[in-house]
């Protein structure tokens, strides 16, 4: 969580600074980055499906391999992720 907290702390000093010496933020506009957040999104869906038609369990995948890759690794992870195989074994 503190990687985060530091980040926008970090975005918010920026802004800061550019409000104060007058210069526009070349940050893309939200509708941008709500599409990139559909993208990260979509590309989970193929993997979903997949495994639903296979019988194979959805829900705990979700939780993890999906939203380890669309919210990325959690700050104060034990471990790294696991590397899989395109079969779905262990690497």
């Amino acid at each position: 969580m503190m990687p985060y907290l530091l980040s926008a702390g970090a975005g918010i000093l920026v802004g800061v600074i550019y409000a104060l010496i007058g210069v526009r933020s070349p940050a893309p506009p939200t509708i941008a980055l709500i599409g990139l957040l559909g993208m990260l999104v979509g590309e989970q869906v193929v993997p979903v499906v997949k495994r639903l038609i296979a019988g194979e369990p959805v829900v705990a995948f979700i939780q993890t391999d999906c939203a380890r890759h669309v919210l990325g690794q959690q700050a104060g992870a034990d471990q790294p992720p696991a590397v899989t195989t395109p079969d779905g074994g262990k690497a």
